[in-house]
């Protein structure tokens, strides 16, 4: 690849972005009252210096300040992958919020049982308490591991996501034992005091740290996300959950992004048997939730509990959890939209996706490669696809990145902004990703020429 071709192109789509979106540039340039400019830091992750600012969404279409319509494969980032405000779910927060009235009462509603049933039909666990992250759930669940084991410290993969959980924050170092991930914040203690850390993909590395002894619990995704798609290779899974019965260690399948992979995620697609599983983002239609489920077991083991403060001040819960609002969005959600036929096609139109971009990689012979998860693709600039979240982070090319962001971007298609994700909704039509394939077509084409 000639890389100062490369920069020329990525100065000509920064130009063309400021020049497409006055008015976003003005609203980001006069909020002098938000910490970075942004309501949340991480959308400062732009490729052109500043966001573009959100007027409306219906579907699987945004529209920005300035007028301009895209076919959004982000998805915000997985939070809306039931599409933008589906009718179902604008009928039952309106109808709680209007209707009925109380988003929150600190008063259980009926949906909430409706829900648990149905979390349990998806990925099998047959009990379920809510938040309003996938943080939360993944934060409370490891309190509850910790305190049925006894034992002080969790146990992740490197490069993994679990959202800001510190114990997560850590990778493997060059010695083959965990540091603190670059660019941690204000870390309360050295992480490797909390933590332990193996690449994904290596059961005998993760064999050596469950060795130790001192491991409550495994938390995981049941394929990488965050830094790529990074698939288990075959048995490394049934490994997991061998070595951690074997260590007396309780395995956590966070399921927040790989929900993707069907109706129950992984947990349900491949038949998997975690003693917790935790989800967020996309079950509550965009309205924020957060749950974990637990085993039979360890749910009894955990209520017999008489030392344990589970109803006020023992650290795991909130006021918001679980609130009406919240459990309406999700039973609408669960019932009407993130069907299993929906599910159905939108794995179709992800392979669609995926096969119309391996056609270019192979059509260039670029030493690129894509992997799907069900409803989720994700191309990367490595051949081939990497096996473990180091090599996935090595694999990065930030102005490459950019590059195909902006080129995409303004010609009408957005991605994920931290990586190359694309996501179909129920909503997400063939001809939303035959308009990916022919601006990504083109752009594969102009860097190359």
């Amino acid at each position: 690849m000639d890389r100062s071709r490369l920069s020329t192109l990525l100065e000509r789509e920064r130009d063309s972005y400021v020049r497409r979106n006055p008015r976003s540039a003005a609203a980001y340039a006069k909020a002098e009252h938000l910490f970075g400019r942004v309501p949340m830091t991480w959308m400062n992750k732009q490729a052109a210096g500043f966001p573009l600012y959100l007027e409306s969404a219906r579907g699987s279409h945004v529209v920005d300040l300035d007028g301009h319509d895209y076919v959004d494969l982000c998805l915000g980032d997985t939070g809306a992958m039931a599409g933008h405000s589906p009718t179902a779910v604008t009928e039952a927060v309106t109808r709680r919020l209007a209707s009925l009235g109380g988003a929150t009462a600190m008063m259980p509603t009926e949906d909430a049982e409706w829900v648990g049933a149905e979390l349990t039909r998806r990925f099998g666990l047959p009990k379920w308490s809510f938040s309003l992250t996938a943080t939360d759930a993944n934060r409370w669940a490891i309190r509850l591991a910790r305190a049925v084991t006894g034992r002080p410290k969790v146990l992740v993969n490197s490069f993994c996501y679990h959202g800001s959980v510190d114990e997560s924050l850590i990778i493997v170092g060059e010695d083959g034992e965990g540091v603190s991930r670059p660019g941690n914040v204000g870390a309360p203690c050295d992480v490797t005091l909390t933590s332990r850390v193996a690449e994904f993909n290596d059961a005998d590395g993760l064999a050596r740290q469950l060795a130790h002894g001192d491991v409550a619990a495994v938390l995981m995704e049941p394929a990488l996300t965050n830094i790529g798609i990074v698939l288990p290779e075959p048995g490394y899974l049934d490994a997991v959950r061998s070595l951690t019965r074997r260590h007396g260690t309780l395995l956590i399948n966070d399921e927040t992004h790989t929900f993707s992979a069907g109706p129950g995620g992984c947990t349900g697609a491949w038949g998997l048997a975690p003693d917790i599983v935790t989800i967020g983002k996309a079950m509550g239609g965009g309205v924020p939730v957060g749950a974990y489920g637990l085993s039979a077991a360890l749910a009894a083991a955990i209520l017999d509990r008489d030392d344990l403060d589970l109803v006020d001040m023992g650290g795991v819960g909130g006021t918001l959890a679980g609130n009406a609002l919240s459990l309406a969005a999700t039973r609408a959600t669960l019932e009407h939209v993130l069907t299993d036929s929906a599910f159905a096609g939108m794995t179709a139109l992800a392979t669609r996706f995926t096969d119309a971009v391996t056609t270019v990689i192979e059509a260039h012979d670029l030493p690129w490669s894509i992997n799907q998860l069900g409803a989720r693709a994700e191309y990367r600039f490595a051949r081939p696809a990497p096996r473990d979240g180091t090599s996935s982070a090595r694999a990065s090319d930030g102005e490459l990145e950019d590059y195909l962001h902006l080129y995409l971007a303004n010609r009408g298609v957005l991605l994920t902004p931290f990586h190359n994700m694309a996501l179909m909704s129920p909503a997400t039509t063939a001809a939303d990703v035959d308009h990916h394939t022919e601006v990504f077509t083109t752009a594969v084409a102009e860097l190359l020429a």
